[in-house]
Parts: C-alpha cells; structure tokens; sequence
C-alpha cells in the first residue's frame, strides 16, 4: 500500500482516543456515560414528520430541499441563527456574516485550511475537547495547554503563552465546557476578546452548549465584546435540533466569512439544502422555544440525578463539577486510581466513560486519576445503575 501522509500519524494519538468514543456508544448491552449525544426523547420527530410531509411538494420547498444551493446556506435558516440565537445574547449579526456548515466540527476544519500550516501554534485549554484537538494536529497544528482554575483560562498564563508561542488560534470553549462543564466568568471572557484584538491572534469560540442552562446566570457570547473582528463564533445545531442532521454555523467577520466560502466550495460546495429547509421551517414555525423548553427540563432532570448519584455512589475524597448546563460533568478519583486502566475493567460491568487523561494536550501525567462523564442520552434510571456499578469497581480497585 502506499505510504499515508504525515498528518495520519501526527493524529494518531487522538484519534484512538476517538475511535474509543463512538465504539463505546455502539454497545447496546452497556450504560455508556462517554458520548456527547443529547436526550433522544427530546428530539423533534415529529415536528420534522409534520414539515417534510408539508414543504417537500413542487409548488412549495420541495425543490429548494433537494437541488443545489447556496455556498452560505439557506437565507431564511442564517436570518433565524441572527433573530433567534444571536440576537438575544446581544449581538446584531448579518446573514451575511454567517455561513450554515456540517455539525460545529466543520469550522474548526475549515478555519484549519485557511489558516494553518505545518507547526502552527493553537493555544487550548486544559482540559479540552479533544475531537477538536484532532482536527487541529491533522493539519500539523501543535496544540498548547494554557494552565486553567476552576472557572477556566487563567488569563495571565494565557496572556504570557501568546507571547511566547505567537499562536494563529485561542481554541475556547466558554460555557459548559467539554470535557469539564465549567463556564468561564464575564469578566475573562471580555478579556480573552481584547487579547485577541491587542495580539491579532484568532479567538475562536466554540460555543455548541450554551442553549441548555439549567442554572446559574445568562452570560454573553465572548463575541459580543469583539471590536476587531478577530473572535470567530462556531456554534451547533446538534445540541437544540438534531445531531444527525449535522448541520452547525459560523459568525464572522465579512473577510473571513469570504475565505471559509473558498475553502468550502474547495470542500464540499454547501451544506445538504434537505437539512436545511427543514431546520429553517423548525425555527419559522416557532417550534424551537417550545422544543429547547423540553430538552432542558429532560436534561435538567438527569443532570440532578447524575451528581446525586455521584455523591451516592462513588467514594469518599471524590471531586465533580457541578455544572450549570450541557451535557458533561467532570469526575476525579481518590486513591491513585487510573481511569485509563480502569476503562478495560469497566466493560466487564458493562458501564463506559471516557477518560480524562485524553483531553490534556501537553501529555505529562494530568488527568490520569479523571473521567469525563456525560449524563445527555441517559435516563435517570440507567444513570443510577450505571454509577451504581462504577461505584462498585471502583471501591473494589480501591480496595
């Protein structure tokens, strides 16, 4: 066979890592706590039945749905991304300035092939998502931990590794962080906007979970306090829509915005028009209020039940984050335990997690003793029982 390229063996590390993720979503037979999926009860099966049996007809938007399409997507679903969720956080966007792409992930990917060449500099948090750190070491990126506290970036050490390192990109997820469910305060995130304008440096904010708060307080986009134009907002449909739709957005500056749809006609053309139409008509026909009330009330209730079971289940000297929204929580073990190792013993009791170590970029030790725990496709019934039996082995290593 010929030889693979370069970047295929840069990425290898993390792409085991997810390899592991979606085999483990694959076992019928085992709780699993390691994907990222929101409540299945909560998708809008038949909201969408109702739309396609009604636009998908000649004299309305059957044709638009199943033709080519715009490079930027379907006008009406970029003017709802403006009107319904952006305009509330307080930022007046032009349709213009959005482009509709496949699933959140596809920014990170085109923002990559415009912007990164082979040893760039990313700065990421530390913990962070590691699906995106893929992404980023396929185009030969180097990814850089800033040091983080409980409520995320420490802005000095942020401040001090901009200068050192030169980075193209901030990579940040500010609110509900993956893996940790932390959310980064008001002030920070004003900061982390005007390091990127004082640096030139791209802030690219990846913002996929901030419609699913179930306490604690609103807080802005860090795009709202952008005054140059280098914050890039990546944000989802998978979380309040449908993850298998994939479909996701990008805010930005016009200049960028003009070198994504080059990268994307160079990708893929556009963004399936199918998808489109139908998410469009969801959001015109009022149906995304009434739904995202549902998903955060199921989503609510199993976030309660997954900390309660935590603190029921698993031992003494245990740490978890209590997050205020989205779908993680963020566990650290007692007693010297290493989660990786745990993980193949896990299966035996047919319960799954990802573990923490993963999500350190710099790979000296950190997060060896954390799992990342993710309470979105799980009942409340099964998240009793499956910490219940993660609980069990746990205690059992301990012992």
């Amino acid at each position: 066979m010929p030889k693979m390229a370069d970047r295929m063996l840069y990425m290898e590390d993390t792409a085991k890592i997810i390899r592991g993720l979606f085999n483990a979503m694959g076992d019928p037979e085992t709780i699993s706590f390691g994907g990222g999926a929101p409540a299945s009860e909560g998708l809008p099966v038949d909201q969408v039945r109702e739309i396609c049996n009604d636009v998908m007809t000649w004299d309305k938007r059957g044709v638009e749905a199943l033709q080519y399409g715009s490079v930027l997507g379907v006008p009406d679903l970029r003017k709802a991304v403006c009107d319904v969720l952006l305009k509330p956080k307080g930022i007046d966007a032009d349709p213009d300035e959005v482009m509709i792409v496949n699933g959140g992930l596809e920014t990170m990917n085109l923002l990559c092939q415009v912007y990164i060449n082979p040893g760039d500099v990313i700065l990421v948090e530390s913990p962070t998502f590691v699906h995106c750190v893929e992404i980023f070491e396929m185009f030969q990126a180097k990814c850089v931990a800033v040091e983080c506290d409980d409520q995320g970036f420490v802005m000095e050490d942020l401040e001090n590794k901009i200068k050192e390192y030169n980075p193209k990109f901030v990579y940040v997820i500010p609110t509900f962080q993956n893996p940790t469910g932390k959310t980064l305060p008001a002030d920070r995130r004003e900061k982390l906007a005007e390091l990127g304008s004082k640096y030139d440096v791209i802030v690219l904010e990846d913002d996929p979970y901030r419609e699913l708060r179930y306490s604690g307080e609103d807080l802005p986009p860090i795009k709202k306090f952008d005054k140059t134009g280098n914050t890039v907002y990546a944000n989802s449909f998978s979380k309040v829509f449908s993850p298998g739709s994939r479909l996701g957005f990008v805010y930005a500056d016009k200049n960028i915005i003009a070198r994504l749809f080059d990268a994307k006609t160079a990708t893929n053309s556009h963004t399936s028009n199918f998808a489109q139409v139908v998410c469009a008509e969801f959001f015109n026909r009022g149906y995304f209020h009434e739904n995202l009330k549902k998903l955060i009330a199921i989503h609510k209730e199993r976030r309660d039940a997954m900390i309660a079971a935590i603190d029921k289940y698993l031992p003494e000297g245990t740490k978890r984050v209590f997050p205020d929204g989205g779908l993680f929580t963020w566990v650290e073990l007692p007693g010297g335990i290493n989660t990786t190792e745990l993980l193949e013993k896990a299966a035996d009791y047919h319960v799954a997690y990802i573990a923490g170590a993963g999500f350190f970029t710099d790979k000296d030790g950190k997060g060896s003793n954390a799992m990342r725990i993710s309470f979105g496709n799980v009942s409340p019934e099964k998240i009793d029982e499956g910490m219940r039996r993660l609980g069990e082995l746990i205690k059992a290593e301990m012992k």
